[in-house]
């Protein structure tokens, strides 16, 4: 398997990280319909043929060669109920491997460590990818994502991009 075109599927204790398919867009839709999810992302939520539109420009990947998209739906893994998604975009600079990671958790899913647990499940993959760094934007007032960065191993730097603090992490010694 090329990690690069098609990620692993990542388990947990309670998850399993799948690779993103446009026909999750049905199921993943009303997962993501909550206005609260967009207080700090900005936009709306999309309907099932938009998000299937989306889906499909991700799977098909980025313009730039020196971009790898990889996604996965978040699902529980005593049900495999769709409840979130994780992202890492890939790049390669200078020879340094770098993944920037977002997390999105359903509304009706928050609450019960499923957003740490992805995202410290994935930041984990990506090191084992070869990662040299990983890195996250994070709107400085959403406490729960940073709770989740920190989770993950993710530390804050002094650095803002588009009013989002930069977090991040390097390879491991």
């Amino acid at each position: 398997m090329d990690a690069q075109r098609d990620p692993a599927t990542i388990g947990t204790a309670r998850l399993r990280l799948v690779s993103l398919r446009p026909d999750d867009a049905d199921e993943m839709a009303p997962v993501l319909g909550d206005e609260r999810l967009h207080e700090f992302i900005g936009g709306r939520p999309l309907t099932a043929a938009e998000l299937r539109n989306r889906y499909a420009a991700l799977v098909a990947g980025a313009s730039d060669p020196s971009e790898t998209w990889l996604n996965w739906i978040v699902r529980r893994s005593e049900d495999s109920r769709a409840i979130g998604t994780v992202q890492a975009t890939l790049t390669t600079r200078d020879a340094r491997r770098t993944a920037h990671v977002a997390w999105v958790i359903g509304a009706g899913f928050q609450g019960q460590g499923f957003a740490s647990e992805s995202a410290a499940a994935l930041v984990e993959w990506l090191w084992q990818q070869g990662m040299d760094e990983v890195v996250a934007h994070i709107h400085p007032d959403h406490r729960a994502s940073v709770h989740v960065a920190e989770r993950a191993g993710l530390e804050a730097t002094g650095e803002e991009v588009d009013g989002e603090r930069v977090w991040r992490a390097s390879k491991r010694g």
